[in-house]
């Protein structure tokens, strides 16, 4: 039975590791699966932006990197939050990797998603469109980069219970 579950957000890898994987296992490990995820909830989530006459988003390398952290971290210690385990918030954590830097302005947005077992990209999106918040943060004309990360465990810990489980980030940044 597919259960989807755990949509959460803050406007502003079908990885088969068991739940005693380390997070330098989950990330060291990239399969053809999550990449696929990856690209079609890219894919999915500029069609629909176009479908209201808004930009695509360009992938960030930063914003991806700040979006893998978030969700093998997640995943490997079993709980679904914008904040880090630590109780970093969202925009700190992801400003590690998306900095201000010379820029005069910098915003970013986060989308999060956790399903058992997996999820594909168009039922990512129907969920996330289904929730105002999500939707509001899709559709947010200033986004203009994101990072995606979808990470899978066949027995993650903690609030998934020792089942599988498919935990998606997206992190939407502009700096300009």
């Amino acid at each position: 039975m597919r259960r989807a579950a755990g949509i959460v957000i803050l406007l502003a890898a079908f990885l088969g590791l068991s739940a005693g994987a380390t997070a330098d296992a989950i990330a060291g490990r990239h399969s053809d699966n999550t990449q696929a995820l990856q690209a079609g909830v890219l894919a999915e989530l500029n069609a629909t932006r176009h479908e209201h006459g808004l930009a695509p988003l360009r992938s960030s390398p930063s914003l991806a990197a700040a979006a893998q952290q978030h969700s093998v971290e997640m995943a490997t210690n079993g709980y679904f939050s914008h904040n880090s385990a630590n109780g970093t918030s969202f925009d700190h954590r992801i400003s590690r990797y998306y900095a201000i830097g010379r820029y005069r302005y910098w915003s970013v947005g986060e989308n999060l998603l956790w399903s058992s077992p997996d999820v594909d990209p168009v039922t990512a999106l129907r969920m996330w469109m289904n929730s105002p918040e999500h939707r509001a943060n899709i559709l947010a004309a200033r986004w203009r980069q994101i990072g995606i990360s979808a990470v899978h465990v066949e027995a993650a810990p903690g609030m998934y219970g020792g089942a599988p489980v498919t935990v998606i980030t997206t992190d939407f940044g502009v700096r300009h």
